[in-house]
Formats: structure tokens, sequence, C-alpha cells
């Protein structure tokens, strides 16, 4: 997932955090057996393009590097031992998620797979970190795995927790692992052989790779968004990241205030020395600013793009 919190260094307070969490899932059990839960009448994307979701900035760079078949196949079969290393890391270090372990998160991770239309559902593991943080490593494609930490889950309601996980899946359904790979080794490669021209291009193809890396996120925030199927969901788990870990006070939280805290960063950025503030602290960064996370999400949400997804997966459902 990758939002930078700053001034978390381990204040989960896991008691309490523990207790509201126990009681959010209990919450949620209780409406599934009332009847109440309303995952069966998502919308599903069966047969759903990566690019049918993919930021244009994602689409653009991908298709630069598919060209490239046979440093694809390569990097894969180099990758496919740093995946074995994670694998092996996972499973000494942590929880590994099943129908028999954390059931319920195992159903949140299932039906996000079968709405992105993913066959092979990857294996998820929750790993003991008091840093909020989920990542994904999938590059020969044969141990796909999703890493989500404690106390992410502890700050979650069990929808937001299936938004986060199904970010990590859009990772994976757009394989920027390999992708994002390739392109450093591109970048590696002009920069170590290449002349004098190319050293001076470096810095701006390096540039380039950035904002290529926080595309990636905001396409994955679409993939939370399609299933979630919900902009509110999503942007609360922006905004509880952004917040910190005040798991005594998340009942406080207001998403229609955070988005118009996003109103306000666009107003006080428009101006030249905002504009040159807002470039300064966006170029060196792997993943957007949170609040422009949100501008971006809450505008894919209105667009017809997404609106026309979720109709045709809405009428594949009625279908089925």
């Amino acid at each position: 997932w990758g939002v930078k919190v700053n001034g978390v260094s381990g204040g989960v307070e896991h008691g309490r955090t523990s207790e509201k969490r126990v009681a959010r899932w209990v919450a949620c059990a209780a409406q599934k057996s009332a009847g109440l839960d309303t995952s069966s009448v998502k919308a599903r994307f069966p047969n759903l393009r990566p690019d049918a979701f993919r930021h244009p900035v994602d689409v653009q760079a991908t298709r630069f590097l598919r060209p490239l078949v046979g440093l694809e196949f390569m990097l894969r079969r180099m990758l496919s031992v740093v995946e074995y290393a994670f694998y092996l890391d996972n499973l000494s270090s942590s929880v590994l998620v099943s129908e028999r372990q954390l059931p319920e998160v195992h159903a949140l991770l299932t039906e996000a797979c079968d709405i992105l239309g993913i066959d092979q559902v990857p294996q998820l593991y929750v790993r003991n970190n008091p840093v909020p943080n989920a990542y994904t490593m999938a590059f020969q494609g044969k141990v796909p795995s999703v890493v989500v930490h404690s106390s992410l889950v502890d700050m979650l309601s069990p929808a937001e927790l299936q938004a986060v996980i199904a970010h990590e899946l859009g990772h994976l359904k757009c394989e920027h692992g390999v992708w994002v790979t390739m392109a450093n080794m591109v970048l590696l490669f002009t920069q170590t052989f290449g002349g004098s021209l190319t050293a001076r291009l470096s810095d701006t193809m390096n540039l380039a790779l950035m904002q290529w890396l926080r595309a990636a996120e905001l396409s994955c925030d679409r993939s939370a968004l399609l299933v979630a199927q919900d902009t509110n969901v999503v942007v609360s788990v922006l905004m509880k990241l952004s917040g910190g870990a005040v798991s005594n006070l998340s009942s406080q939280l207001n998403v229609k205030e955070y988005i118009r805290q996003v109103e306000m960063f666009e107003e006080a950025s428009r101006n030249p020395m905002g504009r040159l503030f807002r470039r300064g602290m966006t170029e060196g960064l792997s993943h957007p600013l949170p609040v422009l996370r949100v501008k971006e999400l809450v505008a894919y949400g209105k667009s017809s793009e997404y609106r026309a997804l979720v109709e045709s997966g809405a009428r594949r459902r009625q279908e089925s």
C-alpha cells in the first residue's frame, strides 16, 4: 500500500485497538447473519484487462516496455530467486491466511479476486509490524503473495481491509513488480554504459520513472475502488493512514472533511509558490501525496469510465 506515515513508530495501542477491531468484525458478522451483507450484489469483472483501469501514465510506460520480451523473460527467471526467498521469509515470520486461519480475512481475499477476475488466488500473510503497510511479490508467478502488517489490520474495518488487499491485487494484476524492475534496469544501463548525452538525460529518465511509480499506485487505488465499489471506503483508508494510529479517535474521523482538506490543498497550491512547493514535495516520491491520491480517486469514481465498468460488471453479475 505504501502510504508514508509520519510520526508512527510503533505507537499502536494494541489492547484498545484489538477490542475495537473485534467489535467491528462482530458487527460485520451480525450484518451478514441478518441478511444485510451487500457483498453478494457487487459487480464482478471476470474478464477484466489491466489496461481497463490503469492510470494513463501507467498504460504508456508499460506499453513502452512490452516489446522488450527477451529482457522480460530473463528478468522473471532472475527474480524468481528473490521471490522464493520472500516466500520462505513469509512462512518463517508471518501467519498464512487460509480457510482455517483467519477465515474472515481469507473470505475478503477470495471475494476481491473474484471481483477482479484473478483466477490464481495469491497467498496472504499477516505480519507483526507496528508500521501500517502492505506489499506484494510476484515475478515468476509461482508463489504470488500479499503481506499485510498487523497494525494495518488493527486500524481498519473489514471493508477497508479488503480495499487494501484489492490495491495489492492491482499490483499483481498489472505485474508492476516486473515492469518497474525492467524500467530500473534500462535506466541503470543508460547511466552505466551511455555516453555524455544519456548521462545528462538520466536525471530526466529517473524523474519519469518516479512519475510512473506514482501512476502505478493510482492504478491500484482504482483496483481498490473496483472491489470496494464505494469511494468513501478507499478514501477512509488513506485518511486513517495519513492521520497515523489514532485508534482511540478513529470513530471521529470524517471522510467528507478529509475530501474538503484535499480541496484546501488544491487551493493553497494554486499560486506560483504553492506550485513550486508542491512539485518539490512530489518529485522524489515513489507514491503520490495522500491528498493527491484522494483527488484522483474521487475523480475516477465520478468518471464515465468507472461507471461503465461497474455497470457492465453488474449486468454480468445479474446474468450469472
